[in-house]
């Protein structure tokens, strides 16, 4: 049997390290895993974002605005225009009520 050439030696050398190398990256993650399970921190970092503090008036605007934009979503674009010119000059609510009128 002839002796495998450089190439073949080198091939094999490289596909041993590849071999390594995932081996080395699946104990990094049961190691990642177990830490995580342990000190109870996620894996995307230990800080926690922090709940925001909702105010009634500050949860009644962001009820509002999800309300505008939902009646938003089914007009067309001239129609938009005439409600966000409704907005820009009365407010929110009589933009609500003009959207609706809009759509049917």
């Amino acid at each position: 049997m002839p002796r495998p050439g450089p190439a073949t030696r080198e091939l094999r050398q490289v596909s041993t390290a590849f071999r390594m190398l995932a081996r080395a990256f699946r104990t990094f993650g049961s190691v990642l895993a177990a830490a995580e399970s342990q000190n109870g921190a996620s894996s995307r970092g230990t800080r926690q974002r922090r709940k925001p503090r909702l105010t009634a008036e500050w949860r009644l605007a962001l009820k509002l605005q999800g309300k505008y934009m939902g009646t938003m979503r089914g007009l067309k674009p001239r129609q938009r225009a005439q409600v966000k010119k409704v907005r820009a000059t009365k407010g929110v609510r009589a933009a609500i009520a003009a959207a609706k009128r809009l759509a049917g």
